[in-house]
């Protein structure tokens, strides 16, 4: 999984007072769980710009000064109801030895024959959590569409690789190609042609 590099600076104190300056000055407050304690750190907004506001998943880099460098993921974001603008960011710290579970984009490859017999594909998971050691990690899950057939659906037990889990029940469904109205019609009007000649005929 590709990484983002974010550089911060640990924050000495982290009371309500301290957290409003940051904000002012356009930094960021952060923590950062899962090690021995809690690391509070502040970075700049824009340096959360292609973390954040992509759909793409990503590991960070966290550098703090002094040698101090975590590798983490983005675990939740605040932001503010009325202008959008990130409030608070948690990270949780990754270990090369230990599994993480995080959500990665889908990404549909292949043609559809029921799509290109007039069929609508419709994505239902645009993403998925998986469950991996970080250096298995995947930039996304892939998914082949080209066997399905119209009315077809493609489950998640038919997605994904041995290197991670996929962390949903087997009926989860990824995408399926559905019915056209306009299909229908055109089967429905067939239909109505088939059965037209044996009514005109004689006895």
């Amino acid at each position: 999984m590709k990484s983002i590099t974010i550089k911060g600076s640990e924050r000495e104190s982290v009371g309500k007072v301290s957290t409003k300056a940051l904000r002012n000055a356009g930094a960021i407050p952060c923590v950062l769980y899962g090690g021995n304690q809690a690391v509070h750190f502040s970075a700049d907004a824009a340096a959360f710009k292609n973390l954040v506001y992509t759909p793409n998943a990503h590991t960070v880099v966290i550098e703090l000064g002094k040698g101090k460098s975590f590798n983490a993921i983005l675990q939740d974001i605040q932001v503010h109801p009325v202008s959008d603008k990130i409030l608070h960011i948690d990270f949780f710290q990754l270990f090369d030895d230990k599994e993480i579970t995080m959500e990665v984009p889908v990404k549909i490859v292949g043609t559809s024959k029921g799509v290109l017999a007039g069929g609508v594909l419709r994505l239902n998971q645009r993403k998925l959590k998986v469950k991996a050691l970080p250096k298995n990690l995947p930039d996304f899950v892939e998914a082949d569409i080209t066997p399905l057939e119209m009315g077809n659906k493609l489950y998640v037990t038919k997605v994904g690789k041995p290197e991670y889990k996929i962390m949903h029940p087997d009926n989860t469904v990824v995408a399926q190609v559905r019915i056209s109205r306009a299909a229908m019609k055109a089967a429905q009007e067939a239909a109505k042609a088939a059965k037209a000649p044996a009514k005109g005929k004689k006895k």
